[in-house]
């Protein structure tokens, strides 16, 4: 496996030299011997030539001929290939059988998910990616984006967290807006999804399709600016029930332990902190509790006092089946998962229900049901402070109760686990229900009305309490609770019709959607015990409360047409107009038109003779999409709510906040997509490479105005933005040879993004970090070139620099470091990114290896450097410092304050092994035996490994050890092992 994986490793994003593997078996009885054909008589390479109930087998040559041994003489022989019927031959003592294969039409006419309505693959025009099926299965995830991260191009998902529960952010080729939201628009089941995406169920999941291009997404007109996912979940089928379990339990750990230093290099760090304050070591450590702990012998590794091995486990129970007239699915899943934080758990419990009707031979209807439960209560330990506690220091009194401050009278850093016996709850659940009706009046052939309605309620709760002696003694509480209920209904008119080569494909649309969200919370604090906790708020004596609530509504109208002739020339129009409540009275609404043609070049009568190219379409797509982007409400005047003193009592008044622009409007992205599809040797070698352009225009940002207009803060429509990229997929089959069977998928994708225009002129924001011509995300600072060292002379180019501290480079080489000085040093977005999965089969086991890699992007890290608080806490064993003795060109000195802000910007590049599965289908005969209809077992590793420069947690998680004890920014990336199965009755 270490071979491998070096190996594997090393050509990682070249593209594999690709051959097929003879096999030359010791004759004994008979050799047979032929030629496997086409239809057309062409002979095909690569066809694995099987003896049914044997491993003997043999691929045919480059001609198509094969020859193989058979013993007795007698037998079966198995012919199979991708794109092709499979066909069995009984020998009967013959030495020659020629065999020809018919074209399997369903394997070249894959039936693909589009919004509103599916097509063929090979009729497709625009940019629609589909997650492989495998990735929904077999791994210890809690939502899909951890499931599909690395395998598609055009898609990144960051994980900024492995908190339990946590999603991964999600974007379509790059970044479309500064303040709106920039993930992709979630389509489930046709309808709008409204929830956070880890309440659906991977298990319940059937397919998952990107839309990138204008052409694709232009029909979701203003949510489609991100890209759009569609989701199609689980349905039944006729045909007698179906009772299907699986489930896995796994273990977690830190994948990458960032230790703090031991308590003896802790002690001498102290020392060295002291020297370089010239400040007199009166005792061997700063604080009080400290000493005593050094002279009793007590040390504490915290990080071990504040982790754990983390459990995850998942159960899924699914029913599906039916007549011809009535199917249906029923599943239902429960996981629960303990994290590695002390404190963090997850558990979601799921129910899906999926029915089609057929009523009559016109009408057919159906409903989707989802609910899900998420609970995520719990106090929890802090991994920040575990780090930066000082090792002479213990976690507990004499009585066994929690020290509030371990390094007293040190009150900066409080004990990591108070957070432990914190009163918390956070608690979701979303209630989620579609309904269709569907008629296909017999009187007009290929005409279609649907009705969709789908109603979603989620409700969430959020309250915790801090007790006394975890908080000075002065216990706080809080409680909030919200509510969202959305509605959408929808009217689909389709229309197809096929005559002579000519096929035509119309879809209307008419939709309205509402959606209504009200929040309200309070909260208190100097309670006078701890017994209440949040459930009487009003014995707290500083009580404070809000609520807010708002509404928007959306009304749409879509019309498409898809012309395709001889399967050779296709055409797609489509556009959309949708208007939205939140823009002013004369900017409601938006058209989104688009366009795109396709060329299958290899259906045309000079290409038949090509024998090796089975697939090869150029598309070409242009149009818009567009971005609402903007919160309710801001078109109008906003003010808030203040408490004044007037007449000797405080009266409510209302202070002027927001100034309204009635004249907001759309933003709107156009883009142009250019994609070859292509497969040679029957689709053994298939993929897909893309370039586009996007732009968008009319940026919807928040800006500062003068105060002396009674205002501070005013949304308008200044900005532009582009993107460009390029992205390539290739899947091969390398080998298939009798049991065994290789097969590659690798994905590379890269994009540029870049601020255009931003407040109508060509003017960097600094305080936002928005530079013209540099991508959102950049990183404007000062270079580091390396440390002053004593004897260099500083006095003219730094003057107050001393030995030790950062050095940087004189940009504008004026002789002196400034803020003229800073610079762009680079992006938080790659320069590229990609995966590569390689899969084998041998026999009844299979063994699938993940790589994902990001490349090329800059991320603070603020984990190697903690100014003025080096002398008061612990730091990473892996960081250094510079002193007299020990001249570092890289650390600065413990006294080093970062007077300027520097960041520490470093390249946070990783090539890692994502996922590694194994596993084993047991036999047929096994299974009939018992009378099972299927019965896989495997076994599953995640984030095995991560190569990289970067010092810290990870290079791409969120995490920061100086961050927030906010729960996205205090979990490290960890490491998963599972054990599974997946049973058919």
């Amino acid at each position: 496996m270490k071979h491998f994986l070096r190996g594997g490793l090393r050509y990682l994003f070249l593209i594999p030299i690709y051959f097929i593997a003879c096999s030359v078996a010791v004759a004994q009885g008979i050799t047979v011997q032929g030629k496997v054909t086409d239809e057309g008589g062409a002979g095909l390479p690569g066809v694995t030539v099987l003896l049914k109930g044997t491993s003997t087998a043999s691929p045919t040559d480059v001609n198509g001929v094969y020859s193989i041994d058979v013993p007795t003489g007698n037998g079966t022989l198995v012919f199979s290939y991708i794109g092709f019927l499979p066909q069995e031959v009984v020998i009967n003592n013959r030495t020659t059988i020629d065999v020809r294969l018919g074209t399997d039409a369903k394997a070249l006419d894959e039936i693909v998910v589009v919004g509103y309505g599916t097509q063929k693959r090979s009729d497709i025009t625009g940019s629609v990616a589909s997650i492989p099926k495998d990735r929904l299965s077999n791994l210890p995830v809690t939502d899909i984006t951890q499931a599909i991260q690395g395998t598609t191009a055009g898609l990144s998902i960051s994980q900024g967290s492995s908190v339990p529960g946590s999603s991964g952010t999600m974007r379509v080729r790059g970044v479309n807006s500064l303040s709106a939201n920039t993930s992709p628009f979630l389509v489930v089941d046709g309808v709008p999804f409204f929830g956070a995406i880890n309440d659906l169920n991977p298990n319940d999941i059937a397919s998952i399709e990107v839309l990138k291009d204008a052409s694709s997404v232009a029909i979701y007109g203003t949510r489609g600016a991100n890209g759009v996912i569609l989701i199609t979940t689980k349905r039944g089928t006729s045909g007698k029930p179906r009772v299907s379990y699986s489930g896995y339990y796994g273990v977690e750990g830190l994948a990458n332990k960032f230790e703090p230093m031991s308590p003896e290099a802790y002690l001498q760090k102290y020392k060295d902190y002291m020297i370089a304050q010239k400040l007199t070591q009166n005792q061997i450590l700063p604080n009080t509790r400290e000493v005593d702990a050094y002279n009793a012998g007590l040390t504490t590794d915290w990080l071990d006092e504040a982790t754990q091995t983390g459990k995850i486990q998942e159960h899924n129970l699914s029913v599906a089946g039916g007549t011809e007239n009535i199917q249906y699915y029923l599943g239902g899943g429960y996981l629960t998962q303990t994290g590695v934080v002390k404190g963090y758990q997850f558990t979601r419990g799921s129910i899906r229900a999926n029915l089609d009707a057929t009523v009559t031979n016109y009408l057919k209807v159906g409903t989707s049901l989802f609910f899900a439960d998420k609970n995520s209560d719990g106090g929890r330990a802090n991994l920040l402070n575990a780090t930066a506690m000082s090792p002479y220091s213990v976690p507990r009194d004499a009585l066994g109760n929690y020290e509030l401050f371990p390094m007293h009278p040190e009150l900066l850093f409080a004990n990591p686990l108070l957070g432990l016996v914190t009163d918390r709850v956070d608690r979701n659940k979303n209630l989620n229900g579609n309904v269709y009706a569907e008629v296909s009046p017999g009187f007009v052939k290929g005409l279609k009305y649907r009705l969709n309605a789908s109603t979603v309620y989620t409700i969430g709760r959020q309250a915790g309490y801090t007790g006394r002696a975890a908080n000075d003694m002065v216990g706080s509480a809080y409680a909030n609770n919200n509510e969202t209920q959305n509605w959408v209904v929808e009217n689909i008119l389709s229309y197809n019709k096929d005559w002579d080569k000519h096929h035509v494909d119309f879809t209307g649309l008419y939709s309205a959607q509402e959606n209504n969200f009200f929040t309200s919370g309070a909260s208190a604090n100097s309670f006078i015990n701890d017994e209440l906790s949040f459930y009487n708020l009003e014995a707290g004596t500083n009580r404070t409360s809000s609520s807010r609530g708002e509404r928007t509504a959306l009304l749409s109208q879509m019309g498409r047409i898809n012309y395709s002739y001889d399967s050779r020339y296709l055409l797609t129009v489509t556009a959309r107009r949708d208007g939205f409540s939140a823009f002013g009275v004369n900017d409601k609404y938006a058209v989104f038109p688009s366009i795109a043609l396709g060329w299958n070049i290899a259906n045309e009568a000079f290409f038949q003779n090509v024998s090796f190219v089975n697939q090869l379409k150029l598309r070409v797509s242009h149009g818009q999409a567009g971005n609402q982007a903007v919160p309710a409400y801001r078109t109008a005047t906003l003010a808030n709510s203040v408490r004044i003193p007037f007449g000797g009592t405080s009266s409510i008044g209302v202070l002027a906040s927001e100034l309204g622009n009635a004249g907001l409007n759309w933003e709107t992205t156009t883009s142009t997509n250019i994609g070859v599809d292509f497969g040679f040797f029957q689709n053994r070698i298939n993929g897909t490479l893309e370039v586009y352009r996007s732009r968008t225009e009319d940026l919807l940002v928040r800006r500062n105005i003068p105060v002396i207009s009674g205002y501070s803060r005013i949304w308008d429509n200044l900005g532009e933005l582009e993107n460009r990229g390029i992205e390539f997929t290739l899947n091969t089959i390398n080998m298939d040879a009798g049991k065994f069977r290789w097969e590659t998928n690798f994905n590379i994708s890269s994009n540029r993004n870049q601020i255009v225009s931003l407040y109508g002129e060509k003017k960097d924001d600094l305080a936002n970090g928005w530079l013209i011509g540099r991508p959102i995300g950049a990183i404007y600072n000062y270079r580091m070139v390396g440390i002053w060292q004593a004897g260099e002379d500083n006095s003219k180019t730094d003057p107050t620099a001393k030995p030790g501290d950062i050095k940087f480079e004189d940009i504008n080489k004026d002789g002196v470091i400034n803020d003229n000085d800073r610079t762009y040093i680079g992006s938080t977005q790659p320069k590229w990114y990609g995966g590569l999965t390689n899969t084998f089969h041998y026999g009844n086991f299979h063994l699938s290896v993940f790589l994902q890699t990001s490349q090329g992007s800059l991320k603070g890290n603020p984990d190697i450097f903690y100014g003025d608080e080096a002398g008061k806490r612990n730091i990473p064993a892996a960081v250094g410092y510079w002193t007299p003795e020990n001249m570092s060109n890289e650390w600065p000195s413990l006294s080093y304050r970062n007077p300027r802000g520097y960041n520490f910007a470093r390249d946070n590049s990783y090539v890692r092994i994502k996922d590694v599965r194994l596993s084993y289908t047991v036999p047929g005969a096994f299974l009939e035996k018992y009378k099972l209809g299927s019965l896989t077992l495997y076994a599953a590793g995640r984030n095995l490994y991560t190569f990289t420069d970067w010092i810290g947690w990870d290079p791409e998680n969120n995490h920061s050890s100086r961050g927030s004890g906010d729960w996205t920014n205090n979990y490290p990336l960890t490491r998963a092992f599972s054990f599974g199965l997946n049973l058919t009755l």
